[in-house]
């Protein structure tokens, strides 16, 4: 088993809120786990029907979230069976909130996924968001509809972030990146850790 993956069988159910994803009973220190899933502002990928729902907390200056990034979309890919919920919790930096903004303004235009993975392969820490906003641009995404669509949803672009920074609080999230797998939350894991947190959530969904 990989080293990063779980903190132990017992601490890797979420916390000690006893949560437990993908429809089963939930108790979160008033977290909303129906909320946590299917926010329906939030951005999400794979496949909709997938029978294991990963929800990825991250920050676009945070490097260990750009090490699993590319793990974590080719896992998806290659599954297919894998419903990806995006969750920016951008709490480094100025200009992480600056990311965050960008790309959920490009999901007005269907193009957030390809934003999200503009800004994850920009290497380094500490990225001002001119920088950030050099790669959207480089990505094909319509910066025309992004200002525009940034300057119309600006509130509920700001409202999505808070309700994402509540749930991270409420289930006791420690810093980026945190996945929630099934059953089982991780911190920085690599394409064989992905494949293995995924088969176990199976596992235990099947075991229930």
């Amino acid at each position: 088993m990989n080293r990063r993956f779980f903190l132990g069988t017992a601490a890797s159910l979420l916390a000690s809120s006893a949560i437990v994803l993908d429809g089963l009973p939930a108790i979160a220190k008033g977290v909303d786990v129906n909320a946590v899933l299917n926010d329906p502002e939030a951005p999400t990928g794979g496949n909709p029907r997938g029978d294991v729902t990963i929800v990825a907390f991250f920050d676009y200056n945070c490097p260990y979230c750009k090490t699993s990034a590319a793990d974590l979309a080719r896992v998806v890919k290659e599954d297919g069976k894998i419903r990806l919920v995006y969750k920016d919790w951008p709490i480094l930096t100025e200009s992480s909130v600056q990311g965050a903004q960008f790309a959920l303004a490009a999901n007005y235009q269907g193009k957030y996924e390809t934003a999200h993975h503009a800004l994850m392969g920009i290497s380094g820490r500490g990225v001002t968001g001119d920088t950030m906003l050099e790669a959207i641009q480089a990505s094909g995404v319509d910066m025309k509809r992004l200002q525009a669509d940034l300057t119309a949803h600006g509130p509920k672009i700001s409202a999505l972030m808070q309700r994402n920074l509540a749930q991270a609080e409420g289930l006791g999230m420690n810093g980026t990146p945190t996945y929630l797998i099934g059953p089982f939350r991780a911190s920085t894991l690599d394409y064989d850790g992905f494949k293995e947190a995924v088969a176990e959530a199976r596992r235990r969904q099947a075991a229930n």
